[in-house]
């Protein structure tokens, strides 16, 4: 099944305003494809279409430093999260 471009953007504003609503607080891709009611390998791909254009971060270590085996959490960027926050300033 193919999604259309505008439905795809649709889906990454989801995204990005859920990661805003928890940040700094970093989650696992099946919780933002939870949240989202997508697929979690369709999140994952947009995830890290984001990444490459630096809008998200990938963390692939726990808290204790210990690298993930299959497993990434997901935050904003310091600077899509400042950006992000400003717009929502302007909106209200």
């Amino acid at each position: 099944m193919r999604i259309s471009e505008a439905k795809k953007e649709k889906i990454i504003e989801q995204i990005l305003a859920f990661l805003y609503s928890i940040s700094p607080k970093a989650v696992f891709t099946i919780n933002i494809a939870h949240e989202t009611a997508r697929d979690e390998e369709f999140v994952k791909t947009l995830l890290l279409n984001l990444k490459k254009k630096k809008i998200v971060v990938e963390i692939k270590k726990n808290s204790l430093g210990k690298q993930y085996k299959r497993r990434s959490r997901w935050q904003l960027s310091g600077e899509a999260y400042n950006s992000y926050k400003s717009h929502q300033q302007n909106t209200h």
